[in-house]
């Protein structure tokens, strides 16, 4: 699963820009990031500052970048369109001492991930049940370019610009400030912590704990999972959740992924599932072999999830048949678009 990451990387390969003659983009895994021309050839090992990076005041200074990044106090990476390439993260040509291909440098660099603050109602009362909330997210693609496998049958649903919402029963848990004592609802940051939020007064405007009661999804988790332990993972999107809204004044869930008792479902078990669950699930792109012209053709575009009133966010690949690989474990990834990457106005990124 995806982890914050300042890697020290091996270049793949320069490739040119059109009519640029001082620029190029340098290729690691398979992103692009801008470089002057010349600066970097392929083979060189180098440090990569991905996105959401935000650097210290002397790592600024030693690329020469004072006041040209993003952020407030113009410390932040983000994603940029140069001569119409999308550029994203920053290649640093001093590696430190003693590290190696693979390893992160994060802290060496003092080099830290963007948290943005958290509204009011996103936040809340928690408790601790540590070892009963998931840690998931999804690794990009252009960061593990090989693990899928060309031809392989794959699903490609739509990512939707909203805040991950985790929905659990744990038969037998016997908590008082669950929902009826064994459901459970997290966020992808606080369950990654092993806390989730109370179901009290308190947390009555809850933007997590709201989706999950307005689906009754407790209840019909019970009733098409009985006694088994069950994760439906989903995205609450539309007004008020991020600054793209999808044409809603209200808020809706829709699930992507469901876990019982310890593996996550198959495609066509997901699908059965969420008809069973009576739940909205994100729409379904493309169902076919893979490849990355494919993949590539349905990142981008407009929304389907609010008949295109945005631009779409990216999509979500999963192979029909579950299988795991040495370097990411289960295999699922994700490819963003570059236009929401680079869209212009308060983007927001909360979790």
């Amino acid at each position: 699963m995806s982890n914050f990451s300042v890697p020290v990387v091996r270049v793949r390969g320069i490739e040119p820009i059109p009519n640029a003659d001082a620029i190029e983009l340098a290729v690691v895994g398979d992103y692009r990031s801008v470089v002057k021309k010349g600066q970097f050839k392929a083979g060189d090992v180098v440090v990569y500052l991905p996105e959401a990076s935000v650097l210290p005041d002397p790592l600024i200074e030693t690329l020469g970048l004072v006041g040209k990044l993003a952020g407030s106090a113009k410390n932040r990476i983000k994603a940029i369109r140069l001569r119409g390439c999308l550029s994203q993260g920053i290649l640093y040509d001093q590696v430190p001492a003693n590290a190696n291909e693979g390893d992160c440098v994060a802290e060496a660099l003092g080099v830290v991930k963007y948290e943005p603050p958290i509204p009011a109602h996103m936040a809340g009362e928690v408790a601790n049940l540590f070892g009963h909330p998931l840690k998931y997210d999804i690794e990009n693609f252009k960061a593990f370019p090989d693990v899928l496998v060309d031809g392989e049958e794959v699903e490609m649903t739509e990512k939707t610009h909203g805040t991950f919402t985790g929905v659990a029963v744990v038969p037998g848990l016997g908590h008082p400030e669950m929902v009826a004592g064994d459901g459970i609802v997290y966020s992808k940051g606080m369950g990654a912590k092993g806390l989730v939020f109370k179901d009290n007064e308190a947390n009555a405007g809850n933007l997590y704990m709201q989706a999950a009661k307005a689906v009754d999804l407790h209840d019909a988790i019970r009733r098409v999972f009985p006694g088994k332990t069950v994760h439906v993972l989903g995205e609450t999107y539309g007004a008020g959740v991020q600054d793209l809204a999808y044409g809603r004044k209200d808020r809706a869930f829709a699930a992507f992924d469901i876990w019982v008792d310890g593996a996550f479902l198959g495609r066509d078990d997901f699908a059965a599932a969420v008809r069973d669950l009576g739940i909205e699930r994100m729409p379904v792109l493309y169902r076919g072999p893979f490849s990355k012209a494919v993949m590539y053709e349905h990142t981008d575009g407009k929304s389907v999830v609010g008949a295109g009133a945005h631009i779409r966010e990216g999509v979500v690949i999963v192979p029909v048949t579950e299988r795991r690989d040495d370097a990411i474990g289960r295999v699922i990834l994700k490819s963003v678009s570059g236009d929401y990457l680079t869209r212009k106005g308060e983007a927001t990124e909360f979790n």
